[in-house]
């Protein structure tokens, strides 16, 4: 009787858990982000607890001021700029200024002729149209895009609600995660040895590939907008955001966009600025990739590079941005469940 009692409340519980995180799941990216930014500034909260004496309440707050002060109003600044800046290289690609259709025409023809009868073999000789369709695309894109302001509209309220919900969850995560922790812990039915290394890994994973993520990205998008910007090339602040978001992708990053730039020089007969280009991305923007990232996020984590590779691309793939983090989270849990349950048998 006491065994079917147990079995009835164990069926209970895994139901009421499952529709907790139904009801949960619109709002996952806010609840995610909450938990990675009080686990990276946990640090700094535990300081500040420190120096104000274990008001909790305070400390609590104080972080989330800095985190708004330092990340949030910043980011919203970035932004801002970014739309102006993608605004008018959209009028100036409209407008017929920038001619798509002759910058690609350039790079065909500086091609050797082993590349043009390649290219020629796989039909894509009419990359040219690009130029000459997407201004027109644009513009029909623009049509479809405008009667869908309110839409657009939700989205961004939306966005304000998760943000809303994102900095409320923080701000008690900051003072009660200590308590949370332990009674998650005790919840775990896992030895203590067990909890102990998934928990100390789940922190590791976070910040490595948070921080260190961000911190690569951050550095490469600044060098290659620097690097455009010398160059004289229109909305440098646009290509080093899309640098700086390509980063978050080991093994492929920034050289997506400073690639095809110092290409389309060189095949313009702009030799120095097309070589010195691929010479900056290669040993200047690259080597932040080479040497920032695995100190960064691999040591810490302590996972193969391709093991971060395949985790981060998958996870993007499933859970879109989110996934950068969710990836590679997954990925250090299953090998250190593994790790566990091979000690476990091996001492059996």
């Amino acid at each position: 009787m006491a065994r079917h009692k147990d079995q009835s409340f164990l069926l209970l519980l895994v139901t009421v858990t499952l529709a907790f995180a139904w009801i949960l799941q619109p709002f996952y990216g806010a609840i995610l982000w909450a938990v990675v930014v009080a686990v990276i500034f946990a640090p700094i909260n535990r300081e500040l607890l420190r120096s104000m004496r274990g008001r909790r309440t305070l400390a609590a707050t104080v972080t989330v001021t800095i985190i708004v002060a330092m990340v949030l109003l910043p980011l919203a600044i970035v932004a801002t700029s970014l739309v102006q800046e993608a605004s008018r290289l959209y009028a100036k690609v409209q407008s017929g200024e920038y001619d798509l259709a002759g910058y690609v025409q350039r790079i065909l023809d500086a091609l050797p002729a082993w590349a043009a009868s390649l290219l020629s073999r796989f039909h894509l000789t009419n990359l040219s149209t690009l130029g000459e369709s997407l201004p027109s695309n644009l513009v029909k894109g623009g049509q479809i895009i405008a009667p869908q302001a309110l839409t657009i509209g939700i989205n961004t309220f939306d966005f304000m609600i998760g943000l809303g919900i994102m900095l409320y969850l923080l701000f008690f995560l900051l003072r009660d995660g200590k308590e949370l922790t332990e009674q998650i812990k005790k919840a775990v039915p896992l030895r203590d040895d067990q909890k102990g290394a998934l928990f100390s890994r789940f922190a590791d994973v976070v910040r490595a590939t948070v921080k260190g993520g961000i911190l690569v990205a951050i550095a490469q998008g600044t060098l290659g907008g620097l690097a455009f910007w010398f160059l004289g090339i229109h909305a440098p602040l646009l290509w080093a955001a899309l640098m700086a978001f390509l980063s978050l992708l080991p093994a492929i990053g920034a050289a997506l966009v400073w690639l095809p730039v110092a290409i389309y020089f060189l095949a313009s007969d702009a030799v120095w600025q097309g070589a010195a280009l691929i010479a900056y991305g290669l040993l200047v923007i690259g080597l932040v990739d080479n040497v920032l990232r695995p100190f960064l996020v691999g040591k810490d984590t302590r996972l193969p590079d391709y093991i971060v590779l395949i985790s981060t691309l998958g996870g993007i793939e499933v859970f879109g941005l989110n996934g950068f983090v969710i990836g590679p989270l997954i990925a250090a849990i299953f090998t250190v469940s593994w790790q566990i349950f091979s000690a476990s048998t091996t001492t059996s």
